[in-house]
């Protein structure tokens, strides 16, 4: 991770650590460096850069700043509006474009927003050229030629690309939704109206909660962070299925007929059995990160299906899947990576294709999951003043020892640095929910006793 860029873009406060003016550098660095110096690039084209953004009030400004910054460096950006992560990484990869940025904060509140770089294969964006991009923001080079006359770029209304996105995942079911009865809750973000969209188009009676964004509400006790209400929906309706998406869609987690939730390890059980069944999954593994949960592996086991464990992150699981030809891969959270037809999570396809599973196997999805055990996680974030200096702290270090010891084979602990926001996580996982909480709650109370509470 660089000073600016986590894991996931440049992410922060909007117009406090992340600003308009960081967004016009950002674009009028891309539009200099895409046309002057980047490999196999002729400085006699145009630079074309897409962009698409969330419903944060914020977004706009951003969008503007952005593209000011790209046409007075001579490139043209083409806007998507208001659209999904996934959607900006397939139209980049697919349509030619030097590179593209989504303007989001993810699952993130609306006051956070972030500036996501994707580069022209629809991958995030390469270290090298991020490095550069900060050295920018830091003032090396300290000037950029500005374009002019004929060389001045410009904008471009480019919903036609959000378009064909719509209609390549409608044209990867393999079966029509009829009578079939699905809710989505849509978190007030990117897939407020593109997830209705595709599921109408594919013949689902669609019932759709949280779909009217005002710029203020994205994530506000809804979507895949808050997946209660969907819950609640489902069994209320009584449908088939429920998906919540998170802010940009590019996560997914699923609600059976039941009301039961369905995570990213489900939905990786669930796939990943699925194509083993079918001959399909390279390699017998599946990538997973070290949040996923015990049970996940247990099952995996079971059936025979190996498994990886990366960083958290899709990035790293993105990363593992490209380096070993592996299919499939994700996150506990609902980053679900189908590489045969994605190249990021993306929160629309993940649902498309838990509809191919049930439809294919003419089961519910409840069905589907039971063969997977779910071991009692608890999960709490510490906002803390520097994130370096607790994970540096020996006393701290001895204590998730200790703790770790404590719970042998029965569970584990891992705490770790988020890549986008100032917390520290401490997860603990065993055979007993009141274990968790309690372990938890002695890691947490002592590094709050060190003083690094924010």
């Amino acid at each position: 991770m660089g000073k600016y860029f986590g894991t996931d873009g440049f992410r922060g406060e909007a117009n406090k650590t992340l600003t308009a003016d960081h967004a016009y550098r950002i674009g009028r660095f891309l539009g200099w460096y895409y046309r002057h110096e980047a490999e196999s690039n002729n400085p006699e084209d145009k630079c074309r850069v897409v962009i698409g953004k969330d419903t944060r009030r914020s977004s706009y400004m951003f969008e503007y700043a952005l593209g000011a910054g790209l046409t007075a460096s001579g490139a043209d950006a083409y806007l998507l509006h208001v659209t999904t992560t996934p959607s900006v990484s397939y139209v980049t990869r697919t349509e030619g474009f030097d590179c593209g940025i989504m303007i989001s904060a993810s699952h993130n509140p609306y006051y956070d927003n972030g500036i996501k770089l994707i580069n022209t294969n629809g991958e995030k964006m390469d270290e090298e050229t991020i490095l550069k991009i900060e050295s920018y923001l830091d003032g090396e080079p300290a000037e950029i030629p500005y374009a002019e006359r004929e060389n001045i770029g410009r904008t471009v209304d480019y919903a036609v690309g959000r378009n064909r996105y719509i209609g390549y995942l409608i044209s990867l079911a393999t079966r029509s939704y009829k009578d079939k009865k699905v809710g989505l809750d849509c978190a007030n973000g990117s897939s407020w109206m593109i997830a209705k969209s595709v599921f109408d188009a594919l013949g689902a009676k669609t019932y759709v909660i949280h779909n009217q964004p005002d710029g203020l509400n994205i994530n506000t006790d809804c979507g895949s962070t808050h997946i209660q209400g969907l819950q609640k929906f489902v069994v209320e309706n009584g449908l088939d299925v429920g998906f919540a998406f998170d802010g940009d869609a590019d996560r997914c987690l699923c609600v059976d007929e039941k009301g039961n939730l369905v995570d990213g390890d489900g939905i990786l059980y669930i796939y990943g059995r699925y194509m083993k069944d079918r001959g399909k999954l390279q390699g017998n593994r599946v990538v997973t990160t070290v949040m996923s949960n015990f049970g996940l592996y247990k099952a995996f086991d079971a059936i025979g299906i190996e498994y990886e464990k990366t960083a958290v992150g899709d990035k790293y699981v993105y990363e593992n899947m490209v380096q070993n030809g592996y299919r499939l891969g994700g996150e506990q959270s609902g980053h679900i990576i189908f590489r045969k037809y994605a190249t990021t999570g993306d929160g629309i396809l993940t649902a498309i294709k838990m509809m191919e599973v049930m439809l294919e196997k003419k089961a519910t999805l409840s069905e589907l999951a039971s063969p997977l055990t779910i071991y009692p996680q608890v999960l709490k974030n510490v906002r803390v003043k520097d994130k370096a200096m607790v994970r540096d702290d020996a006393e701290v270090q001895k204590k998730v020892e200790n703790t770790a010891s404590r719970l042998g084979d029965n569970g584990r602990i891992l705490v770790r640095e988020s890549g986008t926001e100032p917390l520290i996580r401490v997860m603990v996982e065993a055979d007993k929910l009141e274990t968790c909480q309690d372990l938890v709650d002695e890691v947490v109370d002592f590094i709050l006793s060190k003083g690094y509470g924010e």
